[in-house]
């Protein structure tokens, strides 16, 4: 089920796939304040911490990211700070020229909404992000993770800096970890024995397998509107992990159907897509 939250007591869906400590961080794009995508991905090996905000022409954002900005002066090279909101990159870039924003990095998430869908943080009703602080360790893992419940309320400042001193603190030389992500396919790729799809698929609940060669499921939805606004947030995450499924779209109902044509069959590929639609299913509908 969809989180919610509140602006000025009224709720609000978030949609997306839900994030929780513990787990890798999810790559996204996003744009810089010169129009170029920026990934989390390009920051890899540093202390992240990561805030979201609804809109710099807001009281409490504009007082978010000039918080950020003053602790960020304080901290050291291995750590980035990343403000994320669905403003434009050009009121970005003035609002941070005109507030001497120069120790965290603003980015626009207003082309694709990746980094609110990856991480259930997009405002379904208002197109815009929650307000949240997200801090990942130099492995690339998820070590906190805050949402604040009503829009017009602030994030607990103290409380991220304790935990990114936690983070800090337990600091080592780790192996990097990533998320499970399809993996592009070149020339000739074997497709998964029947024993093995049979296996994989137990676990992957609502999914039939057709022909031993796909696999499918179908969702239905309120109306239409609702059916093509969950294939929009599935078109996004498709298209970053270069793995498209078959849509077909009657009404309210969505039929998805994956299979990996390079090998006239079905690969991991396709069961790491389904695990991803999953996700995206518990957090949207």
């Amino acid at each position: 089920m969809p989180r919610t939250v509140t602006f000025q007591s009224n709720p609000l869906t978030l949609v997306g796939r839900q994030l929780k400590t513990g787990i890798p961080a999810r790559d996204f794009t996003a744009v810089s304040q010169d129009l170029k995508e920026v990934r989390l991905s390009d920051y890899k090996g540093k202390v992240r911490v990561v805030h979201s905000f609804p809109s710099l022409d807001t009281p409490v954002c504009d007082m978010q990211v000039k918080e950020f900005n003053s602790k960020a002066a304080g901290f050291s090279s291995d750590i980035t700070v990343l403000g994320i909101s669905k403003d434009l990159p050009f009121a970005q870039k003035r609002f941070c020229q005109a507030n001497n924003i120069a120790n965290e990095i603003i980015l626009s998430d207003y082309r694709y909404s990746s980094f609110g869908i990856n991480y259930g943080l997009l405002i379904k009703e208002l197109n815009l992000l929650a307000r949240a602080v997200i801090i990942l360790d130099a492995t690339g893992l998820v070590r906190y993770f805050r949402i604040v419940e009503e829009l017009t309320h602030s994030l607990d400042y103290s409380l991220a800096l304790e935990e990114l001193k936690k983070v800090i603190a337990t600091l080592q030389k780790e192996t990097p970890v990533s998320e499970a992500r399809c993996k592009p396919c070149e020339g000739q790729v074997a497709s998964l024995p029947k024993e093995k799809i049979e296996r994989l698929l137990a676990s992957y609940r609502g999914w039939s397998l057709i022909e031993d060669k796909k696999l499918a499921k179908e969702l239905k939805f309120r109306d239409f509107r609702e059916a093509k606004y969950f294939l929009d947030l599935l078109s996004v995450i498709a298209e970053e992990q270069g793995h498209h499924p078959v849509f077909n779209l009657n009404y309210n109902r969505l039929k998805i159907t994956l299979t990996t044509h390079a090998s006239h069959g079905l690969t991991e590929n396709d069961f790491i897509m389904a695990g991803i639609i999953d996700e995206l299913i518990e957090g949207s509908i």
